[in-house]
């Protein structure tokens, strides 16, 4: 048999020759600043952080922080159902319900493993999984993990979605159609409505993961589950679930990547209950972020923008990657998106908006935009 390093070295190899090979790069954060990072000794502008509200430096934020790592220490100590669920966890989880009007919320050490764990929860073998084709790859991996059949429907194509649901609903006991929010590379928005509608004709469940749509973005339908993370907007890390009690409850018993846990740190949960109030109350820092994200697409004549995401389609690695080289050679960090992590053929600059960002620095986008691409 091949020895472990020459197969790592030889798949190593190919993804060079594809361009497709990724590394690790240390990013420093500027001090006092949510837009700017250093690398290998050069300071950028970053179009590439989903710290949409800017409120990962906010004052109020990292004193929350600070406060519940003094006062309770470092880390939770165990996973919640023994001694980890600490005091910072209700006043968090009710803020996250009362958000999306829901009846109740369970933080989970990521958004990754929210989905991972509710999804296998909930289906099982026989059940069977309507998702969209663009679906975050954590939701391919619950599904798959769950044992239920998986169908994908295109890309916010509600009649193939009804087509699917007519094929394959009355095969399985049950059904859940699950959809990005806001999706994470092309930035554009699902038909919850449609969706919503769909669901109840067919007699399925319906879970939307808005890693990516909190503070920015208004859900225009309700969902029977809702998820995302508290890493991007709330500028803090972990992720949560929210519906009725019920499922809740039985989540905490079910929910495998729950159950075998540790608990997030207070000192997290605290800045993650800061920031999702300083959310609540300043609510014109989603819709900055929007703003900006559509000046540029205005100044493109690109389609207008329907988040803070914005991708620059180039369709090859190499030409995403030149055209990442050539921005940061301007002082502004754009990362070059490609497969696997979006299809083959639609390499692409992924832009990311913050209502941090200056009008000047956007500007400069703007220009540095128009030469290379």
């Amino acid at each position: 048999m091949v020895h472990l390093d020459e197969h790592c070295a030889a798949e190593l190899r190919q993804l060079e020759l594809q361009r497709l090979r990724r590394v690790l790069r240390v990013s420093q954060h500027v001090k006092n600043s949510s837009v700017e990072i250093e690398q290998d000794g050069r300071r950028f502008v970053s179009f590439a952080c989903n710290d949409y509200l800017g409120l990962r430096n906010h004052p109020s934020v990292i004193a929350a922080g600070q406060n519940a790592v003094i006062e309770y220490g470092a880390g939770a100590g165990a996973s919640r159902l023994v001694t980890g669920n600490h005091a910072h966890y209700a006043p968090l989880e009710a803020k996250l319900a009362a958000l999306k009007g829901a009846q109740a919320a369970l933080v989970f050490g990521s958004g990754y493993l929210t989905n991972l764990g509710v999804i296998p929860a909930l289906m099982q073998k026989g059940d069977v999984i309507f998702a969209d084709k663009w679906v975050h790859a954590c939701i391919i991996d619950a599904a798959q993990l769950s044992g239920a059949r998986l169908v994908r429907f295109a890309h916010n194509d509600m009649a193939h979605l009804e087509a699917l649901l007519k094929q394959h609903r009355e095969e399985s006991p049950h059904a859940l159609i699950v959809t990005d929010h806001v999706f994470s590379m092309d930035g554009d928005v699902a038909p919850l409505v449609e969706i919503a509608a769909l669901a109840e004709k067919y007699d399925a469940w319906t879970m939307a993961d808005d890693a990516h749509g909190l503070g920015i973005v208004a859900p225009a339908a309700p969902m029977d589950i809702w998820m995302g993370t508290l890493s991007k907007s709330a500028g803090a890390y972990g992720g949560y679930v929210c519906g009725s009690q019920a499922l809740i409850d039985l989540l905490v018993t079910a929910a495998r990547s729950f159950v075998f846990s540790t608990g997030l740190p207070p000192s997290v949960c605290a800045s993650a209950l800061a920031a999702l109030e300083i959310m609540d109350a300043e609510p014109k820092r989603g819709a900055r972020a929007l703003e900006l994200a559509q000046r540029v697409t205005d100044a493109l004549a690109l389609t207008p923008a329907q988040s803070a995401i914005l991708p620059i389609m180039l369709g090859t690695p190499e030409a995403a990657m030149a055209a990442s080289e050539k921005l940061k050679a301007r002082g502004i960090l754009a990362v070059a998106i490609r497969p696997p992590t979006v299809p083959v053929g639609t390499a692409r600059l992924r832009l990311a908006f913050s209502c941090a960002h200056t009008d000047a620095q956007v500007e400069a986008l703007i220009g540095a935009l128009r030469e290379i691409v």
